[in-house]
Parts: structure tokens; sequence; C-alpha cells
């Protein structure tokens, strides 16, 4: 990590553990500003930017600053972002269907989306440089948005979450009760089931990578580990989810982008 740059990770309680994968913090000093890629990882997130937010790359090439206060749906491409001045962060991920009583509409209306969340964490403090208290500062906040909104979680489509996280086969269902369990799936997790795999799939890479110095080689060994049947398949993912092949990647990214990649979408990642 550069000077002065951290990355931590803390469980959340008990009663959000069902519903938040994991909260962490990370901050950076004096960042490069090169352009990171953040790539899918079958998580929603919400994220509170205490310095100076990072700018995202739109549709257009144009590049924009984020609001400070984001909640990021499910994402199906890279997201390309830069920071523009130092960098302070607190951030809860959830579950794959965790977040739609907080957010409080389907998450397929977020898919791909950073929604600006500001008015509504407006009065919302952490301090900084305080990694363990700005976690607990969230994960109280939170913990007071689940009892106001009763939370609760799909046991169907959770079973389908945790089968595709095993790569175990989906439960049986009959056509009516699958067609019936996919619009649930869409509006709770905000992808279908299958999209959903391949994000697992994908993630799972990097579970075995071997840092910036792989060649092809070692990514090929990586892959097929994860799940890929040859190299032209993982490449084709790596072109859908970053934008760039495995070696660009490792060669590439640093900072946030390396650290997401390394720790959060692992299912048991939080210390």
């Amino acid at each position: 990590m550069g000077e002065g740059e951290r990355y931590e990770e803390f469980a959340p309680p008990p009663a959000l553990r069902p519903f938040i994968r994991v909260l962490w913090t990370y901050a950076a000093p004096n960042p490069t500003g090169d352009v990171q890629r953040i790539a899918p990882d079958g998580c929603p997130e919400l994220v509170i930017d205490l310095a100076a937010p990072y700018e995202e790359e739109g549709d257009d090439g144009v590049f924009r600053p984020q609001p400070p206060v984001i909640f990021a749906g499910q994402m199906t491409r890279p997201m390309a972002i830069r920071p523009v001045g130092p960098v302070e962060i607190i951030a809860a991920k959830f579950e794959p269907d965790g977040a739609r009583d907080f957010l409080g509409r389907p998450l397929i209306e977020a898919t791909d989306l950073r929604l600006d969340l500001v008015a509504r964490l407006r009065g919302f403090t952490a301090p900084s440089g305080a990694p363990a208290a700005q976690a607990a500062a969230l994960a109280e906040w939170l913990e007071g948005q689940r009892q106001a909104a009763g939370w609760r979680i799909d046991p169907a489509v959770r079973a389908q979450i945790a089968a595709a996280e095993r790569e175990d086969e989906a439960p049986f269902l009959s056509p009516a009760d699958r067609r019936a369990l996919q619009r649930r799936f869409r509006d709770r997790v905000g992808v279908a089931p299958r999209t959903l795999r391949s994000v697992f799939r994908f993630r799972r890479i990097f579970d075995h990578a071997t840092g910036p110095d792989a060649d092809a080689a070692s990514w090929l060994e990586a892959g097929l580990a994860a799940g890929y049947f040859d190299q032209p398949q993982m490449a084709r993912d790596f072109r859908h989810f970053l934008g760039c092949t495995a070696t660009e990647w490792a060669r590439d990214q640093a900072e946030l982008a390396r650290r997401l990649a390394s720790q959060t979408y692992k299912r048991d990642g939080a210390d």
C-alpha cells in the first residue's frame, strides 16, 4: 500500500449480519490520480466519502464527481473512477439480496447506477482517521434504519444466492415457481440468477491470482481454479466485467481497485 494508505474491514453487529456482509474503511492521503477499474462483485454498497469524492467516467467518456454519499447498485459492467484529492471512505457492503428494504425500492432500479443519498444521510457524522469508530458509527445508523423499516430476507432468494456462491445446482422448481422466483430475484438482488452466478465465478479468479507480476499462464491457472473451461472464456469475462485483459488489470490497478478485488468480495472476508 502507498504511504499513509490504509484499508480495514469490520464485521457488522449480529442484527445486521443477515443484510450486510462487511463494513470497510479506506483512506489514501496522497492518491496517484490514476483511473481505477472497479469490477462487479455481486453486492450493492453504501459508500460515504468524508474527503474528496472520486470522479466517475460516464457513458460519454467524461469524468464527473460522484456525490459524497452514494448507493451503488448491482454492477454488470466495470466502473472507472479516479481520485481528485485525499480519499477517506466508510462503506457497507450489503449481501446480494440485503439492500432491498434499505433502499425501499426494487434493486433492479439501481442496477449499474450510483444513486445520490446525500439527503438521506444528512446529519450522519463519523470521526476522521478512526476506522473502527467510523465503522461503528455507520453500523449504528444502519441498525436504526433496519429497526425503522423492518428489513427482511426472502428465504427462497437467499437459497438461490447461497447455491450460486457454492457453485451448487439451484434448488429444483416448477416452471411457474421458477418464473415467480426470477421476478423476486430481480426485485431483491437487481440482476438475474444467471448473471449473479457469472459475477461470482469471475470474482473467484482473484482468490487465486498471484499479484501484479502475474503472467498469462498464472492468470489462466487462476481462471481454471475459479471454474472457467479455458482462457478465451475467462478473457471474455475480463473484457465484459473489467474492460481489459487480466495482465493489463494486474499491471495498472492499485489503491482502492486492488483492495476491493482482493478482499471484500470474499464471503468470510471480515476481520
